[in-house]
């Protein structure tokens, strides 16, 4: 008998004696970081409320209970006695029985009613049916991405808990190695925007943090050394994704081309908008004639090997590291990555990208944690004189060349990322064409960013508490103003408003690095009464740097597959202010604010001179010990 299995053992004698004598326990087995108990008496569990939480804390596990598959209600039974505890107004769009696993699937558009105060509701339909209800989200905006992820993950059903049981196996076996060290190897993003990936190392366990591309180039994370894959992509026991920006996560799916077959750990949004930006990456590719670096069914694979984790939910991912996510307040899911490494031993933080203040979408980044020693800091605008414009100031910017261009008769057109930054535009434009602050006029969405959109609001609660409460509320839900309008009728459509009344189009990619953009910018780059703006970072080498610093001539394939040479007469504008990103003040003040100030912070994610000079201003005015590491660096941190 294996350890895993003594323990397995020795956790179901435990529950056995805390349960009541008339309660059974049939199996007791581990799924991903889950404990699951198996019962032939789900209703009596159900009606003794304390009982999980008391075994959770008991054996420092979370733990889900489920019916033994023999003593399941009939799901047309079933389905009548949860329709009858639910409230009406929940909006309970379907109900999926898995009979397996005797979990029902509930989809309302009100998920918080089915749930109930502190789960009263779920306890309720436990008692009444005896089945276990899992709750989801009906999105208010249709969204394909969220759908298809959702058919995928229940066809797949069987093979994903046979993942999950592996890996519930590989965390809690038991510990093999004596020594006590931590590592960390930077593999890509050091004095440099883009391609992040890190490998954090102890004696027991291997974890990649994020696996980006980098933006305007074809380098790609140092992923073959020794550190990482060289050894084998078996040797990695974990992959953790920040968020779902291509910077940090398009080559995650590359793991599984390699060999890879373990989880990921990031958020369900995250795990959402990587299925839809990892497939833009691949098909964008192939219309540009490169090769893509895998295919969708790579994709696929990553979406089956992940497992979403809350915000503030510690979870053990190693048998010798535990994760927390908290809001990084970047983009949708995008999280604050905290390890608690060993028996507390050492802790460190991933900032991943962060905006330490609040936003119209999201609450500020978090940076309150039990312990951290080390904190892994982004440094994107860390230069001394990256300041940003004030949000109020910057959106009063926007509306004055709207209103500016708008006189002279021109469009304005937004290169803006899918994810993020076109949805706070979009907010910006729907608040201040209902106050009168700018005319009333169509705002074209090009490229992937209304479904990105409609992916927001499936996750409401990883909003502002305020917009939160508009989305739930659909005559107020800003997303569904009338002024928004999707671009699907490709090339035509395109033509047909560049010729037509003014408007405003907001268009991926944010860094005019390829997709619709390009078209609008043929269509609307040689109008000089137009006005091009950019509301987001440009990477070094991207042709939205390019543009930015001046260039009025670039290089542009025509349909032979030539480059040809467009000259823009069209104005460029820069509103900072928008960004994703926190500014230097907004830097110094997450790492000033942060309890416990960390003993090191490791400078990554800016350009040479952002890192370096975020990480003396650091050293010179908190006395931490900083570095502005280069790739392919180790730093042993204990």
């Amino acid at each position: 008998m294996s350890a895993v299995d003594r323990q397995l053992e020795e956790i179901q004698a435990t529950i056995e004696h805390e349960v009541p004598p008339d309660i059974s326990v049939t199996e007791v087995k581990y799924e991903g970081p889950e404990l699951v108990v198996y019962t032939r008496d789900p209703k009596k569990f159900a009606r003794n409320g304390d009982l999980i939480r008391r075994l959770a804390s008991k054996l420092r596990k979370r733990i889900t209970v489920r019916p033994d598959p023999d003593v399941l209600t009939r799901p047309e039974t079933a389905r009548e006695q949860i329709m009858a505890v639910i409230p009406d107004d929940a909006g309970v769009t379907n109900l999926d029985f898995h009979e397996d696993t005797g979990e029902v699937v509930i989809e309302a558009s009100k998920p918080g009613m089915v749930i109930g105060r502190h789960g009263s509701t779920l306890r309720d339909i436990t008692q009444k049916s005896g089945w276990t209800p899992e709750v989801l989200r009906t999105p208010p905006l249709e969204s394909a991405t969220v759908s298809n992820v959702r058919n995928f993950l229940k066809q797949e059903r069987d093979e994903r808990r046979d993942i999950l049981e592996r890996v519930g196996r590989q965390i809690h076996r038991e510990e093999m190695s004596d020594d006590e060290w931590v590592r960390i190897t930077t593999l890509g993003c050091c004095r440099e925007v883009g391609r992040a990936a890190f490998i954090i190392s102890t004696p027991e366990t291997r974890i990649l943090v994020d696996s980006g591309d980098k933006p305007g180039s074809d380098d790609v994370p140092y992923l073959q050394v020794p550190e990482a894959l060289g050894a084998g992509a078996s040797t990695i026991d974990a992959v953790v994704l920040t968020h779902a920006h291509l910077d940090h996560s398009a080559l995650v799916p590359l793991l599984y081309k390699y060999g890879y077959d373990g989880p990921i750990y990031t958020t369900e949004p995250t795990r959402d908008l990587m299925g839809l930006l990892t497939l833009d990456y691949l098909d964008v590719a192939s219309k540009e004639g490169r090769t893509p670096p895998y295919g969708s069914e790579m994709v696929r694979e990553a979406i089956k090997h992940t497992i979403p984790l809350e915000y503030g939910d510690v979870t053990d991912i190693a048998p010798d590291v535990k994760l927390t996510f908290h809001n990084a307040g970047h983009i949708l899911g995008s999280a604050v990555s905290h390890f608690h490494i060993g028996d507390g031993l050492y802790n460190v933080a991933f900032s991943g990208d962060i905006h330490y203040d609040d936003t119209r979408l999201f609450n500020g980044a978090v940076n309150d944690f039990p312990r951290v020693e080390t904190l892994v800091l982004e440094s994107t605008y860390g230069g001394r004189n990256d300041y940003q414009t004030d949000q109020e100031d910057a959106e009063q910017q926007l509306i004055d060349v709207i209103n500016e261009t708008y006189e002279k008769g021109g469009k304005i057109l937004i290169p803006a990322f899918a994810v993020g930054r076109s949805q706070e535009i979009m907010l910006v434009l729907e608040e201040a064409m209902r106050e009168g602050k700018i005319p009333e006029m169509p705002v074209h969405l090009d490229g992937m960013i209304l479904e990105a959109t409609a992916i927001h609001t499936t996750y409401p609660e990883y909003l502002r508490d305020d917009l939160r409460e508009r989305i739930f509320h659909e005559d107020a839900n800003p997303f569904l103003a009338d002024a928004f309008n999707q671009v699907d009728g490709g090339e035509d459509e395109r033509m047909d408003i560049a010729e037509d009344d003014q408007s405003i189009i907001l268009s991926t990619s944010g860094m005019v690095t390829g997709g619709p953009i390009m078209s609008w910018l043929e269509h609307i780059g040689p109008d000089p009464k137009s006005t091009m703006v950019f509301v987001g970072y440009q990477a070094q080498g991207t042709m939205g740097r390019r543009i930015q610093n001046g260039w009025d001539e670039i290089p542009i394939s025509n349909d032979g597959g030539r480059a040809d040479r467009l000259t823009l007469k069209v104005d460029v504008e820069t509103v900072d202010g928008f960004s994703g990103h926190a500014d230097r003040q907004g830097l110094m003040d997450f790492v000033k604010t942060m309890n416990p100030r960390p003993e090191k912070v490791l400078c990554v994610h800016g350009d040479e001179r952002s890192t370096q000079e975020l990480s003396s201003a650091l050293y010179h005015e908190y006395n931490i010990r900083t570095f502005a590491p280069k790739n392919l660096e180790t730093f042993r941190l204990i």
